[in-house]
């Protein structure tokens, strides 16, 4: 694992999505709800949405479209979700029957929007594998209506910085999650399901006055740890209580 914040960066948007390798261990993970989607990410996301009723989505990393589908059934008058992998397209496609949801093909770093034409943009764990995160918010910023709302979550920073994994004691035992060139930006070249995956790590700071600098207004910045009543179900997420897995941000374009 390269993590040497100093690397030659890639220009070039990666589609990790379509290795089949990947793509499969992906699938199983998310079909089968083991990793902390299903029982952090997503109810978070939840919780910080607006009624959707009538409102015009857009979904920046789709995926398999579960919250495109998820958005129509809250009342959304229309979803667009943008993909830059075809597997995982073909497969949202697959599991959609509704005419008012749309699915782009490309990648979300490169996707414009027409200006004020959506009241809602999502992002659910994608923007870390996005290189250029300032241009994507002004784009978003262009492509809401005055009053609309950005909400997108990413992996936290204190997990992008270094991204060597849990440190164990000899009888594999958590002991710690190491952290080290925070404030070195940039490309990280890291290994999920197979090796390469690239991400970029940028700090909480960053994340937030890109923001305010294109414009928006902070509403809310979230790190959710596992409820109770998940830890319940669900001890073994109990790590995930040491060190925040997830950062949450929403933010108002003003109405004037």
């Amino acid at each position: 694992m390269n993590n040497d914040p100093t690397s030659p960066v890639t220009r070039t948007p990666q589609n990790i999505y379509d290795d089949a390798t990947f793509f499969e261990g992906y699938k199983l993970l998310r079909d089968g709800d083991t990793g902390l989607n299903g029982a952090l990410e997503i109810p978070a996301l939840h919780r910080l949405l607006p009624n959707l009723a009538n409102l015009h989505v857009l979904d920046l990393g789709c995926g398999f479209g579960e919250f495109t589908r998820f958005a129509k059934t809250q009342g959304a008058a229309s979803v667009t979700g943008v993909d830059i992998s075809r597997r995982m397209l073909e497969e949202a496609i697959l599991r959609t029957s509704d005419p008012s949801v749309t699915y782009l093909h490309g990648p979300i770093e490169q996707y414009a929007p027409a200006p004020c034409s959506f009241d809602l943009v999502v992002s659910s764990l994608a923007l870390h594998y996005v290189e250029d995160y300032a241009a994507l918010v002004e784009r978003v910023f262009q492509g809401l209506r005055p009053g609309g709302r950005f909400l997108f979550s990413v992996e936290h920073p204190v997990c992008t910085a270094y991204p060597a994994g849990w440190v164990c004691d000899d009888k594999g035992r958590k002991r710690h999650w190491p952290l080290d060139h925070y404030r070195q930006e940039g490309k990280r070249d890291t290994r999920w399901f197979v090796d390469g995956v690239i991400k970029y790590h940028r700090t909480v700071e960053t994340y937030v006055n890109t923001l305010i600098r294109s414009g928006f207004l902070l509403e809310h910045l979230g790190e959710p740890a596992p409820t109770a009543e998940v830890l319940k179900v669900r001890p073994t997420l109990e790590d995930d209580c040491r060190r925040p897995p997830f950062l949450f941000l929403r933010a108002l374009r003003p109405a004037s």
